[in-house]
């Protein structure tokens, strides 16, 4: 598996997993413990949950599937916005903790921008830190303004970005995605085949059908050939797993990129950062 450094000098794979709607329906659970062991084995060993993931069945969906391996794991989580302040950070963090069956989590992330000033977040964060519960922090749908406004607070210890970003989201190719790397921060790309809905187009089916892959392989191929970009489709089904992880062998050509680029252009001007 593909690695990528992080600013204090961590390996993590380019190409983990995600675990959103994970931990819905107690039907599911088995399947998705699976899943997520599957891809442990298969070196994505990286892992993103988040305290408002099934009210945090989805973390404990993720902590029953690491049971045993945690060193192996690269284990991210993250905090609701009304939970990034002072006083209540460390409590949530905890509660993901437990939730994990961990003692310390590899990276943590504000969710969103909320009310609580970012400086305060960084303070809360620092010091989740320095308790050893949090190796380090980051962020998630923080657009440029928002990053110069944190970095300006103090944040200069955030390791990464976690945003929307696939071929039909390019909008972050503007501005984002290089006023974060001139800073030393990766990029943590969300939805990276757009909960499915990229995977009918017709250029997608095109570059596919030549090289024997699946549009979604495809399309994780996209985003792995960019420099400091970790990927984390979610995959509730071991199979689904399987086909994710072949996209780590699948090397884009320069024609393939040039169709795709003229398939999914990115906006011509600067947009707002697009959430889901």
């Amino acid at each position: 598996m593909r690695t990528v450094r992080l600013r204090d000098g961590a390996s993590v794979p380019a190409l983990g997993q995600g675990s959103w709607m994970m931990g819905e329906r107690a039907e599911s659970r088995g399947e998705e413990i699976a899943a997520l062991r599957t891809g442990l084995d298969l070196g994505m060993t990286l892992i993103d949950t988040a305290e408002m993931y099934a009210d945090g069945e989805s973390e404990r969906v993720v902590g029953t599937a690491i049971a045993g391996r945690r060193d192996d794991v690269f284990l991210v989580s993250k905090a609701y916005p009304q939970n990034a302040s002072r006083t209540r950070l460390t409590r949530a963090c905890e509660a993901s903790l437990e939730r994990l069956g961990t003692d310390r989590l590899d990276l943590y992330l504000l969710h969103w921008r909320g009310s609580v000033p970012l400086g305060e977040t960084i303070e809360a964060m620092a010091a989740l830190v320095a308790a050893g519960k949090i190796l380090r922090w980051g962020v998630s749908n923080l657009d440029r303004d928002d990053m110069e406004e944190l970095v300006a607070a103090g944040g200069t210890d955030c390791a990464t970005d976690q945003i929307l970003y696939n071929l039909t989201r390019r909008g972050p190719e503007h501005d984002l995605l290089p006023w974060l790397a001139a800073q030393d921060m990766l990029v943590m790309a969300y939805s990276p085949v757009e909960q499915g809905r990229l995977l009918g187009h017709p250029a997608l089916a095109r570059v596919a059908a030549a090289r024997g892959a699946t549009a979604a392989q495809v399309a994780l191929a996209w985003l792995l050939a960019r420099e400091g970009v970790i990927v984390i489709p979610k995959a509730g089904r071991a199979e689904h797993v399987r086909e994710n992880s072949a996209a780590a062998d699948l090397i884009l050509t320069p024609e393939e990129l040039t169709e795709l680029d003229r398939a999914f252009p990115r906006p011509r001007t600067a947009v707002s950062l697009e959430m889901l």
